[in-house]
């Protein structure tokens, strides 16, 4: 395999992708503990779990309600067919 020779600006550039893209992971990672810490809180507060409030978010971000629902209703019938609601 052979390795290619960049020049200064094809170096420049990728020094700055790389630099700007390792910011970026790094805000995203602080952003999504700061989202884990606040469903924390908001979930012990109202006495709901982590999890359902995260999927509630994720629909939302998703805009997939329809989706959810739909799957849903298919869930509750067949627990419906064998009682088991």
């Amino acid at each position: 395999m052979s390795t290619r020779i960049y020049g200064p600006e094809e170096k420049a550039k990728l020094e700055k992708l790389i630099n700007e893209g390792s910011t970026v992971l790094r805000e995203i990672e602080d952003l999504q503990d700061g989202l884990k810490d606040t469903v924390r809180a908001v979930a012990e507060e109202l006495n709901i779990k982590t999890s359902i409030i995260n999927r509630a978010i994720k629909i939302a971000h998703k805009g997939d309600w329809s989706n959810y629902d739909n799957d849903w209703k298919e869930v509750e019938a067949i627990l419906d067919i064998t009682k088991k609601i």
